[in-house]
């Protein structure tokens, strides 16, 4: 049997990297602003300028640009925001957090918004984030059409879709706000971190101002200055910001973000070619409009019983792969019934349906493609020995 490729390394760190590192380590200068021309501002602008947005500010997680894109919207106390049953538990977290109300809205099996179950719920709902959950991106022209019309804000949560595009528009510039984060397993991978990005000067001004710009620091980013005079000692501080080291890791990757685009598009699609040979094995495709920019594959089991699914799992771990099932686990934090700390946490049948039926399987883009065979054959094998031997 071929070794099992190392699906669990985060992307490497360039020499660059290293050397900046160790030349801000002797300086001792790790605040972001110590000097004007901190690697957390040239991250910024350069961010910015890879996503065609007017404004970035970097915080300490892609967590934190949430909540305080729901801060700066200046939301009233228990406003409901609308957000997709199928995301990541920070998401709800983070709507807590901003002192607003979760509503979770229904995901079908291709992971995606349902847009009937979206429209009915809008109407109750102040914004909206939508998650592009492992880079799935739900139709954003309706979605945006519907909340255009409807005068209420969009948020993209674009954590898992970094060089994603919709109709050739980057993920994370079509809403009022986009969301990315830093965190190891992401594309850029610094550890931890996050940055946010927009248009709107007096929105990225409140920002900046709660992310921990106390005093005269929000004059060291290009903002107009009329919109943090109207919002200085106005706002209360969080001390969110990122430090000079994580953004010194991060500005040296950007440069190898299309390739690893790249990479991971062909490393995913020909694993998922391979797997729609299985008459057990369903993976969703693309929607027209989406260039997705993945890292992992997800795949649904079809016309499989919870014993077998069980027994799918156990099969692919004997083989050295470990198959994610979102929903058959006590814990799993993209499970909506796990997120507890919601009242209420009313039932959403079909994406319970989905998750207890959709697998995640990492894919990084660092992969060969002989690797990505050695992936497909275990999941196919795993699948083979489960239909043999597990129960109805």
């Amino acid at each position: 049997m071929p070794t099992m490729p190392n699906l669990t390394d985060a992307e490497a760190i360039p020499d660059s990297a290293r050397a900046e590192v160790e030349r801000i380590l002797q300086t001792g200068d790790l605040f972001r602003y110590t000097s004007d021309d901190s690697p957390v501002a040239l991250l910024e602008a350069e961010f910015a300028a890879a996503l065609g947005s007017t404004f970035a500010l970097a915080v300490s997680s892609c967590s934190a640009a949430l909540f305080l894109s729901l801060k700066a919207l200046g939301l009233p106390r228990d406003a409901k925001v609308l957000i997709p049953a199928f995301t990541f538990a920070a998401v709800p977290s983070a709507v807590v957090h901003a002192n607003c109300v979760p509503v979770l809205c229904e995901c079908g099996s291709n992971y995606r918004i349902d847009l009937n179950d979206f429209a009915i719920k809008l109407a109750e709902c102040d914004a909206v984030i939508i998650s592009h959950m492992r880079g799935h991106t739900s139709d954003m022209d309706v979605i945006m059409d519907m909340c255009n019309a409807a005068g209420i804000p969009v948020i993209e949560d674009a954590a898992h879709s970094l060089g994603t595009t919709w109709a050739g528009r980057n993920i994370g510039t079509i809403g009022k706000i986009g969301c990315f984060s830093f965190q190891s397993y992401k594309l850029l991978n610094a550890g931890e971190g996050g940055i946010m990005i927009t248009d709107d000067a007096d929105l990225i001004a409140q920002a900046i101002v709660m992310s921990g710009a106390y005093e005269h620091n929000w004059k060291k980013h290009p903002v107009l200055h009329a919109a943090f005079a109207k919002w200085q000692n106005q706002l209360p501080l969080y001390n969110l910001r990122l430090n000079t080291l994580s953004a010194a890791l991060i500005r040296p990757q950007l440069a190898a973000l299309p390739e690893r685009v790249r990479a991971g598009r062909r490393n995913h699609d020909h694993v998922a070619q391979v797997l729609d040979s299985c008459a057990w094995i369903s993976v969703p495709p693309a929607l027209p409009a989406e260039e997705r920019a993945p890292d992992s594959i997800q795949f649904n089991l079809v016309d499989m019983s919870d014993a077998q699914v069980d027994e799918f799992i156990r099969q692919a771990a004997t083989r050295g792969l470990k198959v994610q099932v979102f929903g058959r686990s006590d814990d799993n934090a993209r499970a909506f019934w796990n997120w507890r700390f919601l009242d209420p946490n009313p039932d959403q049948p079909m994406t319970r349906a989905m998750l207890d039926r959709a697998c995640d399987v990492r894919l990084p883009a660092r992969l060969e493609l002989a690797e990505c065979d050695v992936v497909a054959q275990a999941i196919l094998d795993a699948i083979a020995a489960t239909m043999v031997t597990a129960p109805v």
